[in-house]
């Protein structure tokens, strides 16, 4: 059982998209993956712009165990404005009545399922979710991607745009997450001409917040789970390079782009402010008092400094949109939010 996001997140999160939320009012809002990370943050962000500007509108949120999600997140089983609907993204029965906007945020990035499964699930999914979204008259669509579309980042490039167009190595059965999401864009780019459906993409990359799973492959997860049980925080490879974007910073990008993004174009959401693994390990013992301290586990760490970093020029020219709370902060809201919750 967890608690309540912070109503300072989801203060921020309105503040900076309440003019936006008109186009919902008295809509109904269909959303894939409602339970995972991703998805708690947009149900309570909704439910708390709901409730703040009386709209009148709904959420129906698709999990294939609802009752599970409930124990987990009681509070939003009182939450009036939102149902979910029984079912897989790849074969879900389509719920009655219209809808005004979709969410397909629905993945499997954070299960341990094999390539042939996984690829199965965001092409299907994607797919299935496209065509209920046209069915039932929806007028716009997000599908949150991710920046795996892009393959690996060149070395020489230090901030990776949308303009840029390399791609996953098809000879590797671990590019099944990014060349499922390349071909999920293309459904979409393919729904906008065919059948004028809206569909905005959001290229997400690395994030961090209350929900984020500490024990799933996310290193900045997994040095804060050190840090809480004050255990050295363990380093595997201390060179690559990665950004965090906090998740109240990120639902704000995701409304956003659903609400006043182009269709068929993508945008970068993640930060690009760039740190290394081993500062980011540094950064983490800092920020939660310094009392733990940081241990290098390779032998022999990678002898190049891979990246997977953002531009988000494009991103902020387009819609205005900014990273606003700070690493550090981030790292410490999210701490203090899981320690609510009890041991790590």
């Amino acid at each position: 059982m967890t608690h309540p996001l912070p109503k300072k997140d989801l203060e921020h999160v309105l503040s900076h998209t309440r003019p936006l939320w008109e186009q919902v009012r008295g809509g109904r809002i269909f959303v894939t993956g409602a339970t995972g990370f991703f998805g708690v943050w947009l149900l309570e962000s909704f439910a708390f712009a709901n409730k703040s500007l009386d709209l009148g509108a709904k959420l129906v949120g698709l999990s294939r165990d609802p009752d599970a999600f409930y124990e987990k997140v009681p509070h939003l089983a009182h939450e009036g404005s939102i149902s979910f609907h029984r079912g897989d993204i790849r074969d879900f029965v389509f719920p009655q009545g219209s809808f005004t906007h979709v969410i397909h945020a629905g993945t499997t990035s954070s299960a341990p399922v094999p390539p042939s499964e996984m690829l199965d699930t965001i092409i299907r999914g994607t797919k299935h979710t496209l065509e209920f979204a046209v069915a039932l008259g929806a007028k716009r669509f997000l599908f949150v991607s991710s920046g795996a579309v892009y393959g690996k980042q060149p070395p020489e490039m230090t901030h990776i745009p949308e303009t840029y167009h390399g791609s996953p190595d098809p000879m590797d059965p671990n590019s099944a997450y990014g060349e499922g999401k390349r071909v999920g864009e293309l459904l979409c780019s393919i729904a906008h001409k065919e059948h004028g459906l809206q569909a905005t993409i959001a290229r997400c990359f690395a994030f961090v917040g209350p929900h984020l799973p500490l024990d799933a492959h996310f290193a900045i997860g997994n040095f804060i789970r050190d840090a809480m049980r004050v255990e050295p925080i363990k380093v595997r490879d201390g060179k690559p390079y990665r950004s965090y974007l906090y998740a109240a910073d990120l639902a704000v990008w995701l409304w956003t782009i659903l609400f006043q993004g182009k269709p068929s174009l993508p945008y970068n959401v993640g930060s690009d402010r760039e740190i290394t693994i081993d500062m980011l390990a540094q950064t983490v013992a800092l920020a939660l008092g310094g009392s733990v301290a940081v241990q290098p586990l390779s032998l022999s760490p990678s002898s190049h400094s891979c990246r997977y970093v953002p531009s988000v020029s494009f991103t902020h020219s387009s819609l205005d949109l900014n990273v606003l709370v700070p690493l550090v902060e981030a790292i410490q809201r999210t701490t203090a939010w899981y320690k609510e919750q009890g041991p790590a």
